[in-house]
């Protein structure tokens, strides 16, 4: 184990004794696979998770996912491909919004996460609602860009571009970093 139940609350003191409990093992277990096993890597890594998940509060975004219609930079109107094979989904920003722990948007993400993760994510989207897939995609997607990287030097203001696209949320962040960091001694 990467960390305790104990270590999980103090990095994350809003999160629920029941979510705690609930993503304990997933997240260990999602880190190990995907090599997020340092003490600054893993603290960049919750810092960031507790910000985008509201503290393992929110497995899907709240948002409808409108706002990703016809997005291309997020792969969405190749949905309408496969709107025939799955009439009951009649948009791909709705479809592929925001799901998982760092909420991952957008078909391109869907189909990368579900080809490394080896699941089906384009029909089936809603797994990434799931503890082990919205622990295992979180860590995926931190892997698959390298964030390591930063995290080791330090760059969180870069994870934290690469992650949402911006800075939203940068002071909250930057508080979850500093008390992750001291909950792990780094």
């Amino acid at each position: 184990m990467l960390f305790t139940k104990e270590q999980l609350h103090l990095m994350m003191p809003s999160a629920s004794e029941k979510n705690v409990n609930k993503f304990l093992l997933p997240l260990n277990t999602a880190m190990e696979e995907f090599k997020i096993v340092k003490p600054l890597q893993i603290a960049a890594f919750i810092a960031q998770l507790a910000h985008e998940s509201g503290s393992l509060h929110y497995v899907e975004e709240i948002a409808s996912g409108a706002n990703y219609e016809f997005r291309k930079d997020l792969g969405n109107l190749e949905f309408e491909a496969l709107q025939t094979a799955h009439a009951n989904h009649s948009t791909s920003g709705k479809f592929y919004k925001g799901r998982g722990l760092f909420q991952l948007t957008g078909y391109y993400n869907y189909k990368a996460c579900g080809t490394a993760l080896k699941v089906d994510l384009v029909t089936n989207p809603k797994l990434l609602s799931e503890e082990e897939y919205a622990c295992r995609s979180a860590a995926w997607f931190w892997y698959s860009r390298n964030l390591n990287s930063y995290a080791d030097v330090g760059k969180f203001s870069n994870i934290t571009k690469l992650i949402n696209g911006g800075f939203n949320g940068s002071t909250e962040r930057l508080a979850n970093y500093a008390r992750c960091k001291k909950v792990l001694g780094c």
